[in-house]
């Protein structure tokens, strides 16, 4: 985890706060897609951001999803944010079926990887998403990152794939 910001003061009467950002904040961060972390209570929680409007180069305003009063977003003011670092080829083996366990993350969606198929044509992840299996091919293309000391896969999945 890198740390990329501090959550300064709030912003409005509906949960919104001010992020003061870090040099190291990327450019490119995807507030969609990518949550931000940060530290309640002894837990990394991840903040999904509802909006991320910039304020210059250090400084955003953002409403979290699920931050919605001044009095949940006292709960995080203060504290520092961070992102997942994306971590470069590190040539590190393992077997997919390693990942039966694993926390899956597609989106917003979390669910777990709860069986592997091994077929050369068509190697398949079984996942459990609120209730329903999906099988999902095990390809590259289809893993944006994996976590192997969180214990967790974040998938980027073409529409229409899980529906």
């Amino acid at each position: 985890m890198l740390a990329v910001g501090r959550i300064t003061k709030l912003f409005g009467a509906e949960g919104e706060v001010n992020v003061n950002l870090y040099a190291d904040f990327p450019d490119n961060f995807d507030w969609e897609e990518q949550p931000l972390f940060a530290q309640v209570d002894s837990l990394v929680v991840p903040l999904f951001c509802e909006t991320f409007s910039r304020r210059g180069a250090s400084s955003a305003t953002v409403r979290f999803a699920d931050i919605d009063t001044v009095k949940r977003a006292e709960l995080v003011m203060g504290s520092e944010v961070f992102i997942d670092e994306e971590e470069g080829d590190d040539d590190e083996y393992f077997a997919f079926e390693d990942l039966i366990g694993f926390t899956a993350r597609i989106g917003r969606a979390k669910g777990e990887i709860v069986d592997f198929y091994d077929n050369d044509l068509n190697p398949l992840f079984e996942i459990e998403l609120k209730g329903k299996r999906h099988l999902v091919p095990a390809v590259e293309e289809f893993i944006a990152s994996i976590d192997f000391e969180g214990h967790s896969i974040k998938f980027v999945l073409p529409d229409g794939l899980i529906d």
